[in-house]
């Protein structure tokens, strides 16, 4: 792999968001420790928005016990929430600083038994970051290393920190510890992606992977037995970046819009060498999941952020997901993150692949983004959705060369009913900057088939203006607009980053 693809390709996920908001650390465990990193150097204080407030990183890794909660913990919830995002370390320069270029850090929570037990937040430990911190890296160096800042997900009782167009998973541990790169028992080979598809039905993992200097991307299927069985090549121009997809039961729905790889930008060591390309048609691909080829439907241009859900429904192909206007600017226009002429909505898409046509429609104009399932439902029909609304990354998003814009958000989290067509929204205060919601069943790992879809409680992290520090926020999924089950009070800050996971206990 040449130099500049190994240093400047983007290894962040385009159009993201999630919780936390500046302040300093607070001290509200009943015992903590903090480990702290090599200091940084102060940032500029103008066009980098991605610096600040809601997103400036924090400084220490801390180890907390015996967490603090206001209200009650639910029992059933024995596990870890974990959340990653990018958590710059050692920044020398502030002007080459890209936020979705940040080494990744994940936040977790341990609840057992109606306890909060610990608070962990630990880098992911790539050879730079183990350089940068002192340490010895844990195992190989991966060919195209870097600390994963994108998703964690449980797998097979593994925990696996993601990122796309590139780097290896990196394998944590139960205490967030890293163990080392994972490569789905020597079957991998190439890039990855940070959003992965499981489907529980089938005990199959799907992936659709991209990188700079390929002409095609790649449908990746891990069976059950934790091995990618099958990869299937789907010849692509101008090598886009393909950030997310979706699954049904029968298909696999590949979005192919024009932000694309440019090899100047590269060659001219852009951090972010990906640019909106007006030449670049926007389509959406249907490849089914038994083999064969993909059938491409062209769509007004627009770039696809995240996937909330896709099921077949007879002949069409059903998909709900988040979108941004087009052009959406990867690297940005003068700032340290990616810029849009608009906010993220919720929107449905309908491939009828008997007429061979794609209806397009908005769900919701409210600005949202990160859109969740019950994940026992990815690759079918579901009726209930969660995004959320963060003041923040919608300020941030559409701020260009230093400039906010000249208009006021709030901050929630939604719940949408798809069947009724209506949403209820758990409404947060000004400056509680809010992250992606994961819906938990209330029944544990093994729910029962007769439980509701909506019954169980969505956990999310969110800044308390108040203490300037996080809070992990429990909902009753189907009491979404009452009083919080529970509020487990951190003792630090979680600056606003991108996805993660419920890992329950076996």
């Amino acid at each position: 792999m040449n130099d500049h693809t190994r240093r400047n390709v983007l290894r962040g996920a385009a159009g993201a968001a999630a919780a936390g908001v500046l302040a300093a650390h607070g001290g509200t465990a009943a015992s903590a420790t903090a480990r702290s990193a090599p200091r940084t150097a102060a940032p500029a204080a103008v066009k980098q928005p991605f610096l600040h407030g809601a997103f400036a990183p924090v400084t220490e890794e801390l180890t907390a016990f015996d967490l603090p909660v206001t209200g009650r913990v639910p029992r059933s919830l024995n596990g870890r929430y974990l959340r990653t995002g990018p958590n710059v370390l050692g920044l020398e320069d502030p002007r080459a600083h890209h936020w979705m270029l940040g080494d990744g850090m994940v936040h977790g929570v341990r609840l057992r038994d109606g306890r909060a037990e610990w608070y962990r937040n630990r880098w992911v430990r790539s050879a730079a970051v183990s350089r940068k911190l002192g340490e010895p890296h844990p195992g190989p160096v991966p060919e195209d290393d870097f600390a994963c800042n994108t998703h964690v997900i449980p797998y097979k009782g593994r925990i696996l920190a993601l990122q796309e167009s590139g780097p290896l998973p990196y394998e944590l541990d139960g205490e967030l510890n890293t163990l080392g790169g994972y490569d789905f028992r020597s079957s991998l080979s190439g890039a990855f992606t940070a959003h992965t598809k499981y489907d529980v039905h089938a005990d199959e993992l799907h992936a659709i992977a991209y990188y700079p200097t390929w002409d095609h991307v790649r449908h990746l299927v891990v069976d059950r037995t934790g091995r990618v069985a099958r990869t299937t090549r789907i010849p692509v121009a101008d090598s886009p970046m393909m950030h997310d997809f979706a699954l049904t039961e029968r298909h696999v729905v590949l979005f192919d819009i024009p932000v694309t790889f440019d090899a100047a930008a590269a060659g001219a060591g852009a951090s972010v060498p990906y640019v909106w390309n007006d030449r670049h048609p926007a389509r959406v691909g249907v490849l089914p999941r038994s083999g064969g080829s993909v059938r491409w439907f062209e769509i007004d241009p627009v770039f696809v952020s995240h996937t909330l859900n896709a099921y077949d429904d007879g002949s069409s192909v059903v998909v709900e997901l988040t979108t941004f206007p087009a052009p959406f600017q990867v690297a940005g226009r003068g700032s340290d993150g990616p810029t849009a002429l608009g906010t993220a909505s919720l929107d449905r898409w309908t491939i009828d692949l008997a007429q061979g046509r794609v209806r397009t429609g908005r769900l919701d104009d409210r600005p949202q983004e990160f859109p969740r399932v019950n994940e026992s439902l990815v690759s079918r029909r579901h009726r209930y959705g969660y995004t959320a609304a963060c003041a923040e990354m919608s300020t941030a998003y559409l701020t260009a060369d230093g400039v906010p814009p000249d208009r006021s958000f709030g901050n929630a989290l939604i719940k949408h009913d798809f069947l009724r067509g209506t949403s209820q929204s758990h409404r947060l205060p000004r400056g509680a900057a809010v992250g992606e919601a994961v819906f938990v069943p209330a029944h544990g790992p093994d729910p029962d088939p007769r439980a509701a879809e909506d019954d169980g409680y969505t956990l999310a992290y969110v800044h308390d203006p108040l203490r300037g520090a996080a809070d992990l926020l429990i909902l009753a999924a189907q009491d979404f607009t009452g009083r919080p089950l529970a509020r487990v009070h951190l003792p630090g800050r979680v600056p606003l980053g991108f996805h993660g996971s419920w890992v329950a206990d076996a």
